[in-house]
């Protein structure tokens, strides 16, 4: 997608906007569009070099190494995430959820995460702690804009709602085989069956699946269990 940048049209037949990213920028982009694409494993500097359009030395020349360059996609998709999610939950309760879905242009990111998140390695493991944070922030905002509710826990709860979102990521092609929607489709709010995933999420999480009752009775249970405090770990 990035190497066509330069070479595309738009659709009214007059030329694209010049690429004006940097050379650092372009690795990265062709990097995270490679990793989405072949996977940890089969991702190569040849793949990521060839994607760019610079030579494998220049790849090494920005980033160092293949884990220099994985920790760049990794700090670049949890920035742009951060930031989307940020502008959304600071809207307040009068944002359009649905233009605010196709305004994310996110590329091949979704994809790359899908991708990435399987491997078990400690990079893996920061990036899933440092968007778990971002998470905890953006909800925040969402608390003092009047869309979310408040928490007495806001880490726990950011933590549960960053790994159910990131864990049907991984699980994708069953979402894509069970509702038929593509969560790692750059193009998925132009799909209609997005709403297959879209309005579940919606009532599950404007609504819930617990009556009032039940759901007193449930936290009335837990509020005699203290736990563990996940603060102090």
């Amino acid at each position: 997608m990035y190497r066509l940048l330069n070479m595309c049209s738009a659709s009214d037949g007059t030329p694209a906007a010049p690429d004006d990213r940097t050379t650092r920028a372009r690795i990265r982009d062709a990097a995270i569009e490679c990793f989405a694409e072949y996977g940890v494993g089969d991702t190569t500097v040849r793949k990521i070099a060839a994607t760019a359009g610079v030579s494998p030395g220049l790849v090494m020349h920005h980033f160092g190494s293949m884990d220099g360059l994985r920790l760049a996609c990794d700090e670049h998709v949890a920035r742009v995430i951060r930031q989307y999610k940020e502008d959304a939950l600071s809207s307040g309760p009068q944002l359009d959820l649905l233009a605010a879905l196709r305004d994310f242009d996110s590329g091949p990111m979704i994809g790359y995460l899908a991708r990435v998140l399987t491997d078990d390695s400690a990079a893996v493991a920061k990036l899933v702690d440092d968007l778990v944070s971002d998470a905890e922030v953006y909800l925040e905002h969402g608390v003092e804009s009047g869309m979310l509710q408040p928490t007495d826990d806001p880490r726990a709860r950011a933590t549960v709602i960053a790994l159910w979102s990131l864990g049907a990521l991984v699980m994708h092609h069953h979402m894509k085989r069970l509702l038929g929607v593509d969560l790692t489709n750059p193009d998925i709010t132009a799909d209609p069956a997005f709403l297959n995933y879209v309005r579940p999420l919606m009532e599950i999480m404007g609504s819930g699946i617990y009556t009032e009752g039940f759901a007193t009775q449930v936290k009335e249970a837990l509020g005699s269990h203290p736990g563990t405090d996940h603060k102090a770990q």
